[in-house]
């Protein structure tokens, strides 16, 4: 299957004026700050910024190949590796951000999705490909570029644009290898969503597993995901359902599974494309538990076989609405719905850097796992 390569990717970014002199630079950039835009000359005399900074900054511009190539080589480079000959990760330290590199896959066949398509919950956090594409092609410089610690790494040789800019949340495939070798032991797996195709990734891996069956919404994911599936293991039974989660109705499937794993839409922190996403068809926050929540709970519980195991992923932090102010229990709302349905069987700490939030401060999310009454 074809994956973007570091030529296809440097030519995503056409810059804006070759052979450009600072001074048209300094003349003729924009600052972007909210929805208003500054011209940079007069943002850099009231932010009182050394002209030698903006010198930096415009260097950088002109020789954007160098940090892409290197954003690629850490991030979207393709390494094909298959996990048998990998130790597994400990249980007690469970982490979303080992061997990070087993991302790459996943990030480079889902790149524009997951660096530029879904947006943050969270007010005025951009993403980071439009960000670059306006920096670059546009001349348009984040204000937060312009900030002395953005300014500070910059000198260091280094930037830290990743850091201050959204891209969306991946599980990683060797965590979800790790766990399904260790405490799953699934053999038919289903997944109520595809996450990015990082649970099919992980679960191929498994020498045990016979059969994958996985739902999303997003035409796209679900297409990349048949071909990922059918390049990995061109033997392996599965099927992909374009559909939400809470519809799915097969009889074929009922009590068929024996292991179903998701890390659920944490409600408005992700917005992903599409008007078939659950927080686009549920107004409230009250609506989306009960008609998308329980509904995929009850969904999970038709196709479990009796003793199957649920497990899916979640953090106690909650959402929030466009004004920043409001939050959910997400942890308890959600483990109260399940708990109808489903008798817990324990929890398993797992550490992931949250990279919905600009801080990047380390959280704690929970697997939980749950098995068919």
């Amino acid at each position: 299957m074809k994956f973007l390569t570091l030529d296809s990717f440097l030519k995503l970014f056409k810059p804006y004026k070759t052979n450009a002199t600072f001074e048209e630079f300094l003349t003729m950039a924009q600052v972007k700050s909210g929805d208003k835009m500054h011209p940079l000359k007069k943002w850099v005399a009231d932010k009182s910024i050394p002209k030698k900074d903006v010198k930096l900054l415009f260097e950088h511009i002109q020789n954007k190949d160098e940090y892409l190539t290197r954003f690629f080589t850490m991030s979207l480079k393709v390494h094909p590796i298959h996990f048998g000959d990998i130790p597994l990760m400990p249980i007690q330290e469970m982490d979303n951000n080992k061997k990070v590199i087993y991302k790459n896959l996943i990030r480079n066949l889902h790149y524009k999705n997951i660096l530029q398509n879904t947006k943050s919950g969270f007010t005025n956090v951009r993403t980071y490909l439009d960000v670059l594409f306006d920096l670059y092609g546009k001349w348009v410089i984040d204000y937060k570029i312009m900030t002395p610690s953005s300014l500070f790494y910059m000198k260091q040789g280094t930037t830290i644009f990743s850091s201050y800019y959204f891209r969306a949340s991946i599980m990683n495939p060797y965590l979800v290898y790790c766990l399904n070798q260790s405490v799953l032991k699934g053999t038919r797996i289903f997944t109520p969503t595809l996450g990015w195709t990082s649970y099919a990734y992980g679960f191929l891996e498994c020498p045990e597993t016979v059969e994958y069956v996985g739902i999303d919404v997003i035409p796209d994911v679900c297409m990349k995901t048949e071909a990922f599936i059918r390049a990995h293991s061109p033997n392996m039974e599965h099927a992909i359902f374009c559909q939400p989660s809470e519809t799915f109705h097969n009889v074929k499937y009922k009590e068929h599974f024996d292991v179903a794993f998701f890390s659920p839409p944490y409600y408005r922190l992700e917005l992903y494309e599409g008007k078939a996403q659950s927080t686009t068809q549920y107004a409230s926050y009250e609506e989306w538990l009960v008609k998308y929540w329980e509904k995929t709970i009850q969904v999970c519980h038709y196709v479990l076989q009796k003793g199957g195991r649920l497990c899916y992923i979640l953090s106690g932090y909650g959402s929030t609405t466009d004004k920043n102010t409001e939050q959910y229990d997400l942890l308890g709302d959600m483990n109260r719905i399940t708990s109808k349905y489903f008798r817990g069987l324990g929890i398993i700490p797992m550490h992931n850097k949250n990279v919905n939030n600009t801080k990047h401060r380390e959280t704690g999310e929970q697997i939980m796992i749950f098995i068919k009454k």
